[in-house]
């Protein structure tokens, strides 16, 4: 067996130690908490007894009650989790059995065998690019046996080969083959408790709710109480970010060990190359899904979303440049990191999982090569894999109401449609990539004469200013978070910046030499942009032409600047109406929509610009008009008699989220109508980009 070949690192003893630590120290808090539950529940009952027997009237009948209530109250709270349980929703999978699939069956006995495991009680599968061992679980399952279920995304099977299936496999098996494994569901199932004290009392809340309606004189003992349990959730809280951050820890060292386990089972490679590819995959399938989305209105729907995932996942493959070997990408951590420059790196404490890299390292550690080659797709495991893909798609669209019976698309049109969507959003690859992650840097277009350009277009748009594009990118996204060190809104001490380790307190300094680099870079870019400016006003001299170009980035600057103001504004809006999402008193809640009656005022008065000026109307859905129009159409209340007006709402914020889409997609489209000139100037220029 596989996991008697496997001695756990020192790192997950550690790990196991401090997490042990973590629930004795819980455990005798909450022994604690509880020892005083249970003796003010017995003051309480005796004291509201003797009341009742003493002073034996309807008021005192009343107070007694009440005030036995108080404790029970409290020691219900602090064992309401023992009755809970946490089933996982079942309802969009599918299940499957040996007959019906005998060779998936096989490899899981294969599996099984190896890692030194049982075999799972059920098997399912689902659309998504994912599997997973699971089962109900429930406070009492950490003491008596519970059988796991196995989970089999299709989108995973269909962006896998068959060995890299079963390492994926044999890694969810190895969470479960190690009796020290169990540690992990100690810790997990107490944070579930506490969990349920902390964020878990909807019905709880309802009850008391109730309790207190039905007498004023209840109502007073549950103030009493509500404050108590306030005090105690103060204290979970504590003990809440105490036992998750040694649970987490953990977790990151179970995952390790089940990685090494599927290396032994498989060879660290199939495991390592599905891990790479799994981005790819799962950014392909959510494409396919949200493409289906904006098919309800059409009333359009997929007989197979798994073909049409599979033909999306190498069409991205081709346009990243990432080799297709054996019928999938073949992703390298190279093509991963690509356009990931960040020289900062902080031991991310609240994370269950270690990253990718870390994962490969570590995978690569075992030095485990495989000694069978099984290359075939994974797909090829089912005996009629397009029946089962066909049955799961339309479980994926049958919940979805149509206005009337759907049609189903073919996979030549959803080619033609999806590409051109494609290049509809998106920029022409003569930029080799200089457009796509940044915007064009303001500039006086008029400051000086025409000079003609000295660059040509290969050092214009070439890699190492492309690089320079990801490195400002990135040095802004690290300035943030080294701004969010320094000010303890994250608590950090010590991070490492460019293979430096730095104290919390020197996050100032740094940010300041950042900032100068930052501005640096962004003059260089900034250079380039004019540069690449005359480029193009050149080849249009040379052409006799008018001067168009000149037009378009005067139309684009003029627009980024009410982009700007909107964008704000939005934002200012939206942060105002956040009031919403939280339980305050009433007249605060008048009083905030009546301050925000100008905003509201001034985002009609937006949405009208939007749909009497904007050069792009296709943009604007029909849906969409609608909402506006119902908007504009007059003064809307959203609170009365004590409630929200869910209806006026939504229209509300429809209207909004809309209005903030409508701007961005006019942002892009002034950028593209720019660029898609700018690729016919060049093609006429430069024969070799014809093909492009």
């Amino acid at each position: 067996m596989v996991q008697k070949n496997i001695k756990l690192s020192s790192q997950f003893r550690v790990q196991t130690t401090k997490a042990i630590m973590a629930i004795v120290v819980f455990i005798l808090v909450y022994l604690l908490i509880l020892t005083f539950a249970i003796a003010l529940t017995a003051v309480c009952i005796y004291f509201g007894a003797l009341l009742v027997i003493t002073y034996p009237r309807l008021i005192t009948i009343a107070l007694g009650i009440g005030l036995a209530s108080l404790g029970v109250l409290i020691l219900f709270f602090l064992i309401k989790f023992v009755f809970k349980s946490n089933k996982v929703d079942r309802s969009h999978f599918y299940e499957v059995n040996r007959k019906d699939e005998p060779k998936l069956f096989t490899m899981i006995d294969e599996i099984v065998e190896v890692v030194g495991t049982k075999f799972p009680k059920r098997v399912y599968v689902s659309k998504d690019v994912n599997a997973s061992v699971f089962y109900d679980s429930s406070f009492w399952s950490m003491f008596f046996p519970v059988k796991k279920n196995l989970h089999i995304g299709l989108g995973l099977v269909n962006s896998t080969h068959k060995e890299e299936l079963k390492a994926i496999l044999a890694h969810e098996f190895g969470h479960f083959s190690q009796r020290s494994m169990k540690v992990g569901s100690y810790v997990y199932n107490v944070n579930q408790v506490i969990f349920n004290m902390l964020y878990d009392n909807e019905a709880y809340d309802k009850t008391i709710q109730g309790w207190a309606n039905a007498s004023g004189y209840f109502s007073i003992f549950v103030v009493i109480a509500l404050l108590i349990i306030q005090a105690i959730q103060k204290i979970l809280q504590v003990m809440y970010e105490f036992v998750n951050k040694s649970y987490l820890a953990l977790s990151r060292e179970m995952e390790f060990h089940a990685d090494e386990i599927a290396a032994n089972v498989t060879g660290y490679e199939p495991l390592k190359n599905a891990l790479l590819r799994m981005n790819l995959a799962d950014y392909s399938f959510s494409t396919v899904l949200s493409y289906y989305e904006g098919k309800i209105p059409e009333n359009v729907v997929s007989n197979n979303i798994f073909i049409e995932h599979e033909y999306l996942i190498n069409f991205m493959a081709k346009e990243d440049n990432i080799p297709v070997l054996n019928n999938l990408p073949a992703v390298s951590l190279e093509d991963l990191n690509k356009f990931n420059k960040s020289k900062l790196e902080i031991e991310d404490q609240w994370t269950s999982h270690p990253s990718t890299e870390d994962r490969i390292k570590r995978l690569e550690a075992t030095n485990s090569i495989s000694k069978q080659s099984n290359n075939g797709i994974a797909n090829d495991l089912f005996n009629n894999v397009q029946k089962t893909q066909e049955r799961i798609t339309k479980e994926t669209f049958k919940d979805i109401k149509y206005s009337e019976t759907p049609t189903i698309n073919s996979l030549e049109n959803f080619k033609i449609e999806f590409n051109k969507e494609f290049k509809k959003n998106t920029f022409s690859k003569v930029f080799n990539g200089y457009y796509d992650a940044k915007n064009l840097m303001p500039f006086d277009i008029n400051a000086s004469k025409f000079s003609e350009s000295k660059k040509s277009y290969e050092d214009l748009f070439s890699d190492q200013n492309v690089d320079m594009i990801y490195n400002m990118n990135a040095l802004e996204h690290d300035i943030e978070n080294i701004k969010q060190i320094a000010y303890k809104t994250v608590k950090i001490k010590t991070f490492d910046y460019d293979g430096v380790k730095y104290k919390q307190k020197e996050g100032n300094s740094l940010i300041i030499k950042l900032n100068e680099e930052l501005a640096s870079l962004k003059e260089k870019i900034k250079q380039n942009d004019i540069d690449i400016f005359y480029f193009f006003e050149g080849i249009e001299r040379n052409k006799n032409s008018t001067n168009k170009i000149k037009e378009l980035y005067s139309n684009f600057f003029d627009f980024e600047k009410e982009y700007s103001t909107k964008i704000e504004f939005y934002t200012n809006l939206s942060n105002k109406l956040q009031f919403v999402n939280f339980a305050i008193p009433f007249d605060e809640i008048k009083s905030n929509f009546r301050k925000i009656k100008p905003f509201e005022n001034e985002l009609k008065e937006g949405i009208r610009q939007v749909l009497n000026t904007y050069k792009f109307p296709s943009e604007i859905t029909k849906e969409a008009r609608e909402n506006f129009e119902l908007f504009l159409s007059k003064d809307w209340e959203y609170f009365g008699n004590e409630k929200y007006f869910d209806d006026q709402l939504t229209v509300l914020f429809t209207s909004l989220s809309n209005f903030e889409y409508l701007l961005s997609r006019a942002y892009f489209l002034h950028k593209k109508e720019l660029l898609d000139y700018k690729v016919v100037l060049l093609k006429e220029t430069v024969p070799h980009l014809q093909t492009l």
